[in-house]
């Protein structure tokens, strides 16, 4: 009787076939582990042959049980060059839409300008200092 309950239940997710992708991913953090000297190469090698040789999910994760978890990955910022395009774009579509007969679209043109030479003045310092930080940092390492 208890068979029939499990069958009724459907297939559990260690039942389900392995996809290329499944064994692909196996394989890069088997490879990250031998780049971080957690593995030989030949026990890589043991272990991709595995994870290629894997017909099920469930024969996958015993492969890369005793490494740690990896590390999500950092979000970068989108650097100066997106920035400005973005404030061109903005500047674009203000003026776009500008009636440049009333107060308003002065007012408006004033405030796109003031927000573009803003990004322009943060870009220009933020290059200076990055530039100085950097002068710095190499006279240290030359004086070690």
């Amino acid at each position: 009787m208890t068979s029939s309950v499990q069958h009724d239940a459907g297939p559990s997710t260690a039942d389900f076939r392995a996809s290329d992708a499944d064994r692909e991913a196996v394989v890069r953090t088997l490879h990250d582990a031998v780049v971080k000297g957690l593995l030989t190469i030949d026990e890589c090698d043991e272990r991709v042959a595995a994870a290629y040789a894997a017909r099920f999910v469930r024969e996958l994760p015993p492969l890369t049980a005793d490494l740690p978890p990896a590390a999500p990955p950092v979000p970068s910022a989108p650097g100066w060059r997106v920035l400005a395009v973005m404030a061109w774009l903005q500047l674009r579509t203000v003026l776009a839409g500008v009636s440049w007969r009333s107060a308003r679209g002065r007012q408006g043109l004033a405030i796109a300008v003031a927000a573009v030479l803003a990004v322009l003045f943060l870009g220009a310092a933020a290059g200076a200092l990055s530039d100085g930080g950097h002068e710095v940092h190499h006279a240290q390492f030359q004086q070690r």
